[in-house]
């Protein structure tokens, strides 16, 4: 599934039709009691971030999408029962937050306290709207961007919105969360997901499906091993030294962004490219397996690459992992990443091969760290972190989808991961593995010095893994002299299940 913005993902006119929750659903949530699982460290940290921005004057959109068609003439009320079904299956889509000393979004202390409320089931009641028709499709993609910032800010609730755009050959749907809500993982699955629902509700039965493992109970699992912790723990230890060594903050992208340290929060810029082809991707993935796959070989590439644009010596990241760790997260939608903090002595190795092997110990010995919540160790080391931008730190992402659901008929559908692209100080980077090749996406602060040095870093990506895939056959052909074709590592996690994620994009 491509990721772009609302903007680029082949949008035409037709006749658009919403759902949101119905507003007598939502008049019941203020009567409702607590609910005693506590939000995700991640969940809070995005509310508090969203709320001190906005407090600092500045409203920053963060939602993400998805966006695929259903082809044919829809039955409009078919398709409402499969999103009320789909709703029912992922409990966090019914479940929000309120500060105990007033509505979410109410100002109040720093110190104040996010509790949980969660709807029952037979309480979610979906409202269809017709909106009504628009015959210039860039004039729809403004109104539904406009529509979604709304409707899916991290500061309300409900925070998602349902959207059809209705053509007599084929329907458009498109569909926005709040990120509290999802991850990349999450989006990618939705498309199959609500076209089985619908499928079925035109042949008047039911998916048979095995019920979904709930994020919010995940939420609080996590959450009660994370305060299991204190500043003494060793993960704290090792943050704490990451941080000192870049000098008291989490990292940015290292290459010079062209920010005005006393400026306002930038806005963004999105850049989508094409690296690869499959024959290509296949490739620089069959030559990076022995050091743990795709994954490995873009961070040692990127390593490389940031290098040659800035001259440092030593590449710093937090590398975002997903944290579904049991099998029965595999199906849940919610937001299942954690950051592990990377450092690269680039500076050491002269080549490909010597950055993949630092990166494979880095990976190694770090992912770990990433099971425990940045913001839990943030609140443990004591120091000020208070956000003034909606991204912590940069990030550089993997994640092969090959093997989700109806990754093959993406293309076909016109499906796309949907990014919110507004302000931000901070590069986040995207690297895809489709059936097609590779894709890359990322948001970066609109300056004409980080557009040179982005557009510099793309490029060195593209040529790296085409110059690396052209060498693998001698490769694989030196290792099956040398008795050695099978790895003793075998492919990493990060090849076979999603190792990245949206995380604040």
């Amino acid at each position: 599934m491509r990721l772009t913005d609302i903007h680029r993902c082949e949008i035409r006119p037709g006749h658009l039709v919403t759902w949101t929750l119905h507003p007598t659903t939502v008049e019941t949530v203020a009567e409702l009691p607590e609910d005693a699982r506590p939000p995700a460290y991640v969940q809070e940290a995005h509310v508090r971030t969203a709320r001190t921005v906005r407090e600092d004057g500045l409203f920053v959109p963060t939602w993400l999408g998805t966006a695929f068609d259903i082809p044919g003439r829809v039955d409009l009320d078919v398709l409402q029962g499969a999103l009320r079904a789909w709703t029912l299956r992922h409990e966090t889509l019914r479940s929000g937050f309120r500060w105990v000393d007033g509505p979410l979004g109410s100002p109040g202390p720093l110190n104040d306290e996010l509790r949980r409320f969660t709807l029952a089931p037979e309480a979610v009641v979906l409202h269809r709207e017709d909106v009504g028709d628009f015959r210039d499709g860039a004039v729809l993609s403004r109104y539904l961007q406009d529509r979604f910032d709304i409707a899916a800010d991290a500061l309300t609730w409900p925070n998602f919105i349902y959207s059809a755009v209705v053509r007599d050959d084929g329907t458009s749907v498109y569909m926005a969360f709040d990120h509290t809500n999802v991850d990349s993982y999450s989006i990618f699955r939705i498309a199959d997901e609500i076209h089985q629902l619908y499928t079925a509700g035109l042949d008047g039965r039911t998916v048979d499906a095995a019920p979904v493992a709930s994020y919010v109970d995940f939420c609080a699992s996590e959450r009660t091993h994370a305060d299991g912790i204190d500043e003494t723990h060793a993960i704290v230890a090792d943050w704490r030294k990451f941080i000192a060594r870049c000098d008291g903050k989490l990292p940015n992208f290292p290459v010079d962004l062209g920010l005005d340290p006393e400026g306002p929060l930038p806005t963004q810029k999105l850049m989508r490219e094409w690296l690869t082809d499959d024959a290509d991707a296949a490739a620089f993935e069959a030559y990076c397996r022995p050091y743990g796959g795709s994954m490995t070989g873009i961070l040692a590439a990127t390593a490389l690459i940031v290098r040659d644009i800035s001259g440092q010596q030593v590449y710093r990241t937090v590398v975002p992992f997903h944290t579904r760790a049991r099998s029965e997260w595999s199906d849940s939608v919610g937001w299942y990443v954690g950051g592990a903090p990377l450092e690269i002595p680039v500076g050491e190795v002269s080549d490909f091969d010597g950055a993949l092997d630092l990166v494979r110990s880095a990976l190694r010995a770090k992912r770990p760290l990433s099971r425990m919540p940045i913001a839990r160790v943030l609140k443990l080391l004591g120091s000020d972190f208070r956000p003034t931008s909606p991204d912590l730190y940069s990030i550089v992402s993997f994640v092969d989808t090959r093997g989700i659901a109806g990754s093959e008929r993406w293309d076909d559908l016109k499906a796309y991961g949907l990014i919110r692209v507004s302000y931000g100080d901070q590069v986040c980077a995207w690297t895809t593995r489709l059936h097609e090749g590779l894709q890359f996406a990322a948001r970066y602060p609109d300056t004409d010095v980080a557009r040179k040095n982005m557009r510099l870093y793309v490029a060195g990506l593209r040529d790296m893994i085409t110059s690396v895939a052209l060498e693998a056959p001698d490769r694989a052909a030196s290792r099956g002299a040398g008795n050695c074709a099978t790895s003793p590592h075998g492919p990493a996690a990060e090849d076979r299940a999603p190792s990245g994620a949206l995380t604040r994009p």
